[in-house]
């Protein structure tokens, strides 16, 4: 049977952790109190054995019958607290505990604490869900009466020349920043339109005034909200514009249509919260039941029925707005948008989870296989046509392993985003919330290692195809046209806009990369800098990219001219750029977000990426003039970037390196049991910032080939990336 601190841990809302009854505490405190009672002398064990023996015996006498009342150990005190709404708890020890009589003060002050914390915490957070179901309620309100106006108006049948007119809604649009402070911690306000319910809403059938703010700082709206409201309308408002209606605009129904989509969303996102508020009562209210049970248990004390009056009276168990609230919702929802059917309007309200399939893991261990499998025959076909020694073949190396090297890159990473899943899971960091995924649609980390292991074993089984041709004595005219059809083949696969192989995902990192190359003219989301920073780990994958783009679009592989994209100048200008822009989107995120927030916090860290910028171009004049001055602005402006980079990545990102916590070097609170884990991790980190090294040292594996070495320089940085987003 597995003990209820596991299962309270694994069954609480990570993001109010702090706010649940601290469990652990008051095992502690009742472990003490065992000791102490332990330690007591034999013969005080034995009289209090007898006393207690005599008094139960007299209880069960039927002279005094089961009306006779157990003595009280405790009396709970209700305080009134300063602000006079919300009420304060202080238990009074009735009876003396032996030797252990102030360990058992602490216990209960403990538990006077922990109690008044949740009730002071429940209170807050349904009051705030309070308030943003009235404000959906008036929202929903407004749009009922919007469409019953809409329909009423389609129902007259206008003339054709007014027809556009009539089934349009007038409304104001405005772009408000207060909006952006009504953000909450569940996201339930995030809409890109929010509807007020003002004394602007017109009782006519013909027209109503509705007035739409789109916050500014809404995640990856702030462009596109804009665009979609107002696209098809500014056409028809250019005769307005001098009038004192200037500023109106006809709502149509498709906009209407939208605006429910958010309201819907926004319902889902308030009766998850409400699920989460139910959760978190329940779950301290049996805290509770078996902490009273335990220290009744050590103390032979009944002050479970005392107590346990005393934490059902108080607000965060007494309450039933929560929980009323969450069946208007459910109410509304069924009424307005599943069509009075509440098997339709559960599957929003409470999503099923994707079922975990064996047939997923077997793939999985198929695809592997295989991947290993050609893989070794890969090796042993290149070792024995010498394809990746010093003095190889130079077509092979120019044209065709730039791509297995990209693939590689890119499915490493892939593979290190899968064990990064597997991780935040075991250690209960809610990834999907951090990052906005949806439950029901997010990949776990066997879809990652499906693709990845199914990824590489059809990559390396073209590569080994187009090894074994070129070893038959097929010319490379005949056979290179190989490498690019399977790097198109994954473009098709990645922009395919059919329901196959992950689309929701595979649509979520495109919109991902889009917000990250038109940056800053989005508002930067957690997974819109997270990918960013990936990018900023694959610059070789990119340039290689780059490179194999270049070498099929202008039909060099026809003719094997791989000198060709290399001789260009337009291309060696892009490929120098290419190794600037991940820093440079990364650079722009951060001034949007403090062009948003105010913090300077965030020019801070656009100085990080400058640096780096600073010196990835020092890099590439070094390698490009190949002097003695040039060499020591490279060491100099890499080693000011590397310092600069360590700093943010200990204290800024993995929040170490505090010098006051209770663990040396780390932070008061970690996540894995064992502190030497984050030191070795500190002190890889800081190995892996220094590869940079290679350009100054010149080392390379002998009698291999020197992109062989890049390839492993740029996998440990891969690595490191894969390590850093845990931490992060």
């Amino acid at each position: 049977m597995v003990k209820f601190s596991k299962q309270f841990e694994g069954q609480l809302v990570p993001e109010w952790k702090e706010a649940f009854v601290d469990y652990w505490q008051l095992k502690k405190d009742i472990k003490k109190i065992h000791v102490l009672d332990s330690q007591n002398k034999d013969s005080k064990k034995q009289k209090s054995a007898f006393q207690n023996a005599l008094v139960s015996s007299l209880r069960k006498c039927t002279f005094l019958g089961s009306k006779q009342r157990e003595p009280r150990v405790i009396q709970v005190h209700k305080l009134a607290a300063s602000d006079s709404k919300a009420d304060l708890y202080e238990t009074e020890l009735l009876e003396q505990f032996t030797d252990d009589s102030e360990a058992a003060a602490e216990f209960f002050a403990c538990l006077d604490l922990q109690l008044n914390k949740v009730n002071q915490f429940y209170r807050t957070k349904e009051k705030e869900f309070l308030e943003w179901g009235e404000n959906l309620k008036k929202q929903m309100a407004i749009l009922c009466e919007l469409q019953i106006a809409l329909k009423k108006q389609r129902g007259k049948k206008p003339s054709s020349r007014d027809s556009k007119e009539e089934e349009s809604i007038s409304g104001t649009i405005l772009c408000d920043e207060e909006c952006s402070k009504d953000t909450t911690e569940l996201g339930i306000d995030n809409l890109s339109e929010e509807f007020d319910n003002s004394d602007e809403v017109s009782r006519s059938t013909r027209m109503k005034n509705l007035r739409i703010h789109i916050p500014v700082t809404n995640p990856t709206r702030t462009f596109s909200a804009i665009t979609y409201l107002l696209w098809d309308d500014l056409a028809n408002q250019s005769s307005k514009k001098c009038g004192p209606e200037g500023n109106r605009l006809h709502i149509n129904k498709k906009k209407l249509h939208h605006a429910g989509k958010m309201i819907r969303g926004a319902f889902v996102e308030l009766y998850k919260g409400l699920g989460y508020l139910n959760t978190y009562r329940n779950l301290n209210m049996i805290a509770f039941v078996k902490i009273l049970k335990k220290f009744d248990k050590v103390t032979n004390k009944q002050v479970l029925p005392v107590y346990l009056r005393v934490v059902e009276s108080s607000y965060f168990s007494s309450s039933d707005k929560a929980v009323k609230l969450a069946d208007e919702v459910e109410q509304l929802f069924v009424k307005n948008f599943a069509e009075d059917d509440k098997r339709k309007a559960m599957k929003y309200l409470k999503p099923t989870q994707r079922t975990e399939s064996h047939a997923l893991t077997f793939f999985i261990g198929l695809f592997a296989g295989c991947f290993l499998a050609l893989f070794v025959g890969y090796v042993i076909m290149a070792h024995i046509t010498g394809m990746y020694r010093s003095n190889s073949n130079s077509v092979y190396m120019e044209t065709v392993y730039p791509v297995l090297s990209m693939f590689g890159l890119l499915f490493l990473h892939v593979f290190l985003y899968g064990c990064n899943i597997f991780m935040w899971r075991k250690t209960r960091i809610n990834y999907s919330f951090i990052f906005e995924l949806s439950p029901t649609k997010e990949l776990k980390y066997r879809d990652v290692f499906l693709i990845c292991a199914s990824s590489m074993a059809a990559v390396v089984g073209v590569m080994f195809l187009h090894l074994y041709l070129v070893a038959k004595g097929y010319s490379y005219a005949q056979v290179q046209a190989i490498p690019g059809l399977l790097l198109l083949a994954f473009i098709i696969v990645l922009t395919s806009p059919f329901n196959i192989i992950y689309k929701s995902s595979r649509f979520r990192l495109l919109s991902a990369l889009r917000n990250i190359v038109l940056s800053p003219l989005y508002k930067v989301a957690m997974l819109d800098f997270f990918t960013a920073d990936q990018l900023c780990s694959q610059i070789p994958a990119l340039r290689n990219l780059e490179y194999i783009a270049c070498y099929y679009i202008t039909g060099s592989y026809k003719t094997q001219d791989y000198n060709y994209c290399m001789r260009n100048t337009y291309y060696r200008d892009l490929a120098y750029a290419v190794s600037f822009l991940p820093y440079y989107w990364r650079s722009m995120q951060c001034a949007r977000r403090w062009f948003d927030e105010g913090e300077i916090s965030h020019l801070i860290n656009l100085g990080k990426y400058v640096s780096a910028m600073v010196a990835a171009g020092a890099k590439v004049a070094y390698e490009k003039e190949k002097g003695v001055g040039w060499l020591c602005l490279l060491v100099v402006l890499s080693t000011i970037s590397t310092v600069y980079q360590l700093y943010w990545d200990f204290v800024k990102d993995w929040g170490l390196l505090q010098f006051n916590s209770k663990n040396p070097w780390l932070r008061d609170e970690l996540l894995l049991p064992h502190n030497f884990i984050y030191y070795i991790s500190l002190g890889l980190n800081l190995v892996l910032r220094l590869a940079w090294l290679q350009t100054v040292f010149h080392y390379n594996f002998e009698k291999v080939d020197y992109r062989v070495t890049m390839l492993f320089l740029a996998a440990l940085e891969v690595v490191r990336r894969g390590q850093w987003n845990f931490y992060r």
